[in-house]
């Protein structure tokens, strides 16, 4: 048995319109399924699809989540459940591209960060939640041609 990738990540929100603006609207990510508010499923649960077979989703509990704000990579105080959610885009003008388009929406995006496999930049949700968007400069999930830092590979 193989996994072919992430399905999908589950995280929270207290408000799906600012969840919705930001996702679809501002990053591009088409809102694939939105479930729920019935009797059956009183809250609302609403994926976006982040790239071929990947979606990531939301849960609307109102009043549950707390108000959260940490950036990527760094310690957290208190209990935490993860840092934060990397997106693969295609390019370095990609990249690029994203950055202007979170700058020109006014999201607060960090410079371009060369960590020598992947080039990355930075950014927050409405929800507080850590994001970042990178590219691959050099895969580490196969053997890339012509890679000769194997530390890089540690399991390879």
């Amino acid at each position: 048995m193989k996994f072919r990738g992430v399905n999908h990540l589950a995280m929270v929100t207290n408000d799906m319109e600012k969840t919705v603006r930001f996702y679809r609207d501002i990053l591009g990510m088409p809102l694939v399924a939105a479930i729920g508010n019935t009797p059956q499923l009183p809250y609302r649960h609403y994926f976006f699809e982040a790239g071929p077979n990947s979606t990531i989703a939301f849960f609307e509990w109102p009043g549950m989540v707390e108000e959260f704000h940490k950036p990527a990579g760094q310690p957290a105080t208190g209990r935490i459940q993860f840092d934060h959610v990397s997106f693969d885009v295609e390019s370095e003008d990609a990249l690029l591209e994203l950055q202007g388009m979170l700058a020109k929406a006014g999201v607060e995006v960090t410079h371009i960060v060369d960590h020598r496999f992947i080039h990355s930049i930075y950014f927050t949700d409405p929800n507080g939640i850590a994001l970042e968007a990178s590219v691959w400069i050099t895969n580490p999930t196969g053997l890339p041609e012509g890679v000769t830092d194997h530390s890089l590979l540690q399991d390879r």
